[in-house]
């Protein structure tokens, strides 16, 4: 059995800039598994928070540079490699802002792709087959290259895999329409060519996938796409262990259907596919088996009983690229990569075919119980039987079951008006087993009965709440009047933030109007060079109170430390209106100058914004209604005022910048080693 959650946009795909027709390059695991390492196909690198949707880094090459394979990590020296323009790679770390400063090495011969896997060296493969270890490449860049392909060989797909803590290289190549695999090991080092078997006479689309089992037995899964008749799925067994010397020349690679794919009327020209586990494969660019006139649509199959799992139609263009890495799948199509997370759970017929029961300790289905008798209960005996349902379910059952609920509870509390059970969601939330994507309308549910506290709770577990959720329930909190806002129930320790927040004292107020020697000048003029100005107290201050209630400012502080996408978000902050928006900006404006002066580091509590969120939501919120908040009468002494902050923080790390040169020669100095107890040390700043 397998399960397709509600995705969401990591980023947009930029316009094709190369011969291969693709977008994206490569989408690599970065540094942990909640980042990715997304190489496109002009000139940039970025990482990604997956769980934020947020770039945490990015460089770009020069124009007319090149960038010829995918970017990867280096997870033993935490550094990451590029090679650019086929023979130049390149090494630089997380702090570094200028690829052109970081490490660079011109090797002699053509690079195809840098292979990287946890806890080892990365592999550099050259198009003409030979590989070496990122070190002894760099530490010899001219050495020579030897040449295992033949002239006209082309490598059509490689991966790295790693099992019994060694590693071995895989790649495939074609040859006049004959595909071989070559098996690169280290220890000891061989080489292995292996000869796929091809029906003669027909066109095919080669794909490729592998998958390490328990077993330390590589599964190098090929899908031959045959146009002319069926998309065919085959298993191949490979031996980690191999007593192969390379000497035997070429071997054959046996081979076993294990899935048929359909394809419809028209020709197919491009698919990706990957192996999931030894029992799931995930392709897209494939018709739909009910819908054989349509490709769009990632899919996942049982092979092992030639069954689909489950589908999702994807918007656009597809392309022939597919990635999976922790329980996700990374999908370039139309103008975005989307994250689409995934679940595969152990096969039999009846999961297959759907018709597995789910048992409970009690040798009974409580879950399907639950929903049995739920149109007959009242609101209090659902929540008595959902309590139940939460303490008798083993923990590994838990996850799914408490989402089939949930789906149910929403399902009758959308069809019959008296029915809330508001405290059987909160136990099902409790679990932390929900999700966004497992219960996509409870949210939506929630937002209709005007239950904040269950939005509140929601906002604080679901990490994958899509940016048009997140916009539809910041409208509905900013439409709502604070009296009526003050009325219900929040978590409590929100309220006190907002309480306090509002009611401290500012460091700027205890330190004569400045903070770390430097105060924002006077908004009525413009002489802010004056030094006099510089010792005024800010006159913000004097019309600094919170626009909104203490409830209303709790649920707009979880809004801000949603996940989101800049790209998909900005569309859907247009649907704001402009009264909505000023309260929403006076509020951002009373909780940056709050920070700005440390009011809030004098407040215990456990979830609070940042500072970088409160700026972000300001200048995304700029973007998507400058030109209205450029022409309303009502929003001009606001956006004055913002431009205000900005040019004060402008001017401040501007006087910053100007002693950075004497900072960097007081780190960079060398004490002297010869003085004794007590030393005299002049230091000339220039």
């Amino acid at each position: 059995m397998a399960t397709l959650y509600e995705g969401y946009t990591l980023c947009g795909v930029g316009p094709v800039q190369n011969s291969s027709n693709i977008g994206i390059l490569g989408v690599e695991q970065g540094g942990d598994i909640d980042h990715v390492l997304v190489t496109d196909s002009s000139r940039s690198i970025t990482v990604y928070k997956v769980s934020d949707q947020k770039p945490t880094g990015s460089w770009s090459v020069k124009q007319g540079q090149i960038i010829s394979c995918p970017a990867v990590f280096n997870t033993q020296s935490q550094e990451y490699v590029v090679v650019t323009d086929d023979r130049v790679v390149r090494v630089w770390k997380e702090d570094d802002v200028n690829l052109e400063k970081a490490f660079k090495a011109t090797v002699s011969a053509d690079v195809l792709k840098v292979l990287s896997a946890t806890d080892s060296e990365p592999v550099v493969l050259f198009c003409c087959g030979a590989v070496r270890f990122l070190d002894s490449l760099l530490a010899s860049p001219q050495q020579p290259i030897e040449d295992v392909l033949t002239e006209d060989e082309i490598i059509r797909w490689s991966t790295i895999v790693k099992a019994e803590h060694q590693l071995v290289i895989l790649f495939s190549t074609e040859q006049r329409g004959e595909h071989c695999l070559y098996v690169q090991r280290f220890n000891p080092n061989t080489l292995v060519k292996h000869r796929f078997e091809t029906e003669p006479g027909l066109s095919s689309l080669f794909i490729l996938s592998s998958y390490p089992n328990d077993s330390f037995v590589l599964l190098a899964t090929q899908l031959y796409i045959i146009s002319d008749l069926n998309g065919s799925v085959y298993e191949s067994v490979l031996p980690f262990r191999s007593s192969s010397t390379g000497a035997e020349g070429v071997q054959a690679l046996s081979r076993s259907l294990c899935l048929s794919l359909p394809l419809g009327e028209e020709k197919l020209m491009s698919g990706a596919a990957v192996v999931l586990d030894e029992a799931h494969v995930a392709v897209v660019g494939f018709p739909h088996p009910s819908l054989l006139s349509s490709v769009d649509y990632l899919c996942i199959w049982n092979t092992h009983f030639q069954t689909l799992q489950a589908s999702k139609e994807m918007a656009g263009r597809i392309y022939s690229q597919l990635w999976c890495y922790s329980g996700k799948l990374y999908v370039p199509h139309g103008k975005m990569l989307s994250v689409i997370p995934f679940d595969c759970q152990k096969s039999s017929l009846a999961a297959a075919m759907g018709k597995q029961k789910q048992t409970s300790q009690s040798g009974k289905d409580f879950s399907v119980e639950i929903w049995n008798i739920c149109p007959i209960l009242a609101v209090e005996d659902v929540q008595a039987e959902v309590g139940e349902f939460i303490r008798r379910t083993p923990q590994a059952d838990l996850q799914l079951a408490a989402g089939r609920v949930a789906l149910e509870l929403v399902s009758r509390s959308q069809t019959d008006a008296n029915f809330y059970p508001q405290c059987a969601f909160l136990l099902l939330l409790e679990t932390r087993y929900l999700c966004y994507s497992v219960c996509p309308e409870l949210l939506s549910l929630a937002m209709v009965k005007k239950d904040f506290y269950l939005c509140q709770i929601a906002f604080q577990i679901f990490s994958d709440i899509p940016e048009a959720v997140t916009c539809a329930c910041l409208k509905t909190i900013l439409s709502t009047p604070d009296l009526e806002m003050e009325t219900v129930n929040l978590d409590t320790d929100s309220v006190i933030f907002m309480k306090e927040l509002t009611q401290a004292h500012s460091r700027s107020d205890e330190e004569g109007g400045q903070l770390n020697g430097f105060c924002p000048p006077a908004l009525e003029s413009d002489v802010s060079d004056n030094p006099s100005n510089k010792l005024q107290r800010d006159p913000l201050a004097l019309d600094m109170s919170c626009p909104v209630g203490l409830h209303k400012g709790a649920l707009l502080n979880e809004v801000l430390q949603t996940a989101y996408s800049d790209r998909s978000l900005l569309p859907h902050l247009k649907d704001l209106t402009v009264p909505q928006v000023i309260v929403f900006l006076q509020y951002l404006r009373f909780l940056y100058f709050k920070y700005s002066h440390d009011a809030h580091k004098q407040i215990r509590a456990l979830r609070t914004p940042s500072i970088s969120q409160i700026i972000d939501w300001v200048c995304l919120l700029l973007d998507a209604h400058f030109t209205v908040l450029a022409v309303a009468p009502e929003a001009k002494r606001l956006v004055f005022d913002l431009h205000k902050f900005v040019r004060s923080q402008v001017k401040l790390y501007a006087e910053l910048g100007k002693i950075e040169g004497s900072l960097q020669v007081l780190k960079n100095s060398k004490q002297s080693e010869d003085f004794g107890m007590y030393a005299i040390q002049v230091i000339e700043l220039f």
